[in-house]
């Protein structure tokens, strides 16, 4: 699996950016108008296909205002930003054991984006946590600090090049987002998974119904925007979420191996983790979709004559 070193403002465990280049090996050799990431997280597709040029604009988008927030700055006003990083970051070198955690309560009361991307950088495996208040949750990792100032800096800057001026932020839900996709786009999806957004500590800021998140794509196949999706996969044994119903949803099912477990390793167990793309008609090959598929091949001709 080939790596590109881009550069990566916001941690986030969890991240594509190490599939980036195989999730965007579909479009190989397509003209792509906009590319869409409206549960963007870190934005790592949108950075691989920026710099890869994928597509002429980017569309990103999130239910985390702050997050969102953070991606603005980032566009805008990247001196700023980093600045504000810097100084909240330095200032726990001087302060006592209880830093974090009063940083945390601080963003919790006002949704300060920089003290969000202290927090995600600080937090326990960069994986975030939110109880069910939607408060921010998650432990500091008191192995590190949190990456330093001057990386931060330069990470903020090199997503800022390869972003501004071809990049819109929306803060809200996906289907607002998606809104304005036509057939010339694609749209990328790496929602909230079914098998790891419950429970007492959910992962997600929000989570997603999957019968909410299977209408969605019909809709995109109705009006013919091409569409990837991440959503479910395992790990050794075990699955994290159901398969979604390829016929149905007129899609093709891949697998990415996205190496070993960490966390399988740490309990002295050898596991690769898989993970599932679903691919529209579309997208992919149509060798391999026409003698499977009947009415995806009917889709994808409906869809070529509209784009």
């Amino acid at each position: 699996m080939r790596v590109i070193n881009l550069p990566h403002p916001i941690p986030y465990q969890g991240s594509k950016r190490l599939l980036a280049e195989s999730i965007l090996g579909v479009l190989a050799g397509r003209r792509v108008r906009r590319l869409y990431e409206p549960f963007a997280g870190s934005a790592a597709i949108t950075l691989a296909a920026s710099h890869r040029r994928t597509a002429r604009e980017f569309i990103i988008g999130d239910t985390l205002v702050p997050l969102m927030e953070i991606w603005r700055s980032i566009l805008s006003d990247p001196a700023k930003l980093a600045a504000e990083y810097a100084r909240i970051w330095k200032r726990q070198l001087e302060s006592d054991t209880g830093y974090y955690m009063k940083i945390r309560e601080e963003f919790n009361h006002h949704n300060n984006p920089a003290q969000l991307l202290y927090l995600l950088a600080r937090c326990v495996k960069n994986s975030p946590r939110w109880n069910r208040e939607g408060k921010f949750n998650q432990s500091e990792d008191k192995r590190r600090l949190g990456m330093q100032p001057e990386k931060m800096e330069k990470a903020i800057y090199g997503a800022s090049y390869l972003l501004r001026g071809k990049t819109e932020v929306v803060a809200g839900d996906f289907e607002k987002t998606l809104a304005s996709a036509e057939p010339s786009d694609v749209v990328y999806m790496d929602p909230p998974w079914e098998g790891t957004s419950g429970g007492r500590d959910p992962r997600y800021h929000s989570g997603l119904a999957r019968e909410r998140l299977m209408s969605a794509l019909r809709d995109l196949n109705r009006r013919c925007v091409p569409w990837i999706l991440s959503y479910d996969g395992r790990c050794g044994d075990k699955t994290y979420g159901e398969p979604l119903p390829v016929d149905e949803l007129q899609a093709k099912h891949l697998e990415l191996e996205a190496g070993r477990s960490s966390q399988a390793t740490l309990n002295g167990v050898v596991a690769v983790t898989v993970e599932s793309l679903y691919v529209s008609v579309s997208l992919a090959p149509k060798a391999e979709v026409r003698h499977r598929h009947k009415q995806a091949s009917l889709l994808d001709r409906a869809c070529q004559s509209v784009g």
